[in-house]
């Protein structure tokens, strides 16, 4: 199957859900431009609170449309940008990557994936009992965390729907993605 972008989308304002767009430009160690979340050093409310320094490894935010197919079958209606998605993939197992995945969206624009996205309670406030079917549990006991992946950008370009997606694995093990 060929992977490719479904939707790009944007917010300058901090708010839970981001408008789709006919493009998105990303900029190299920055964001998606025009971003409230993009910058080199953490955005997200939360990590700034905690330590406004740190990296920041959540610049682009990327999330597989077959999740929102999966939970419109469980009762939800989740299209792209809602859950706060800068871009949206189709034909790719984002979840199954690993570390340090290069991936080539469109002519130019790169990201490398820095790890999962840890889903919060603004999930619940969007749409009640939302957080329960994209965070849940192993057999094992561990978390699974399904709510897309995050990534800095190390090359920049524009990015449309439509755009291939080419996954460039890194060398050596794979390793497993954690939340960041």
């Amino acid at each position: 199957m060929n992977s490719t972008v479904t939707a790009v989308s944007s917010n300058g304002e901090y708010s839970f859900t981001k408008p789709n767009r006919d493009s998105v430009r990303l900029l190299a160690g920055l964001g998606v431009e025009g971003d409230v979340h993009a910058g080199v050093t953490v955005k997200h409310r939360s990590r700034v609170a905690k330590d406004p320094t740190q990296p920041n490894l959540r610049q682009v935010h990327l999330m597989h449309q077959e999740l929102f197919a999966e939970l419109r079958t469980a009762g939800f209606e989740v299209m792209p940008g809602d859950l706060g998605e800068n871009i949206t993939t189709s034909g790719i197992d984002l979840l199954a990557l690993s570390v340090g995945t290069l991936l080539h969206l469109g002519d130019e624009a790169v990201v490398e994936v820095t790890g999962l996205r840890n889903p919060c309670l603004q999930i619940d406030r969007f749409q009640e009992g939302l957080l329960k079917r994209v965070v849940g549990r192993a057999a094992d006991g561990t978390v699974v965390r399904r709510a897309g992946i995050m990534g800095v950008v190390t090359a920049g370009g524009t990015v449309r729907p439509g755009d291939p997606i080419r996954a460039e694995l890194p060398v050596g093990p794979h390793r497993p993605l954690e939340y960041v």
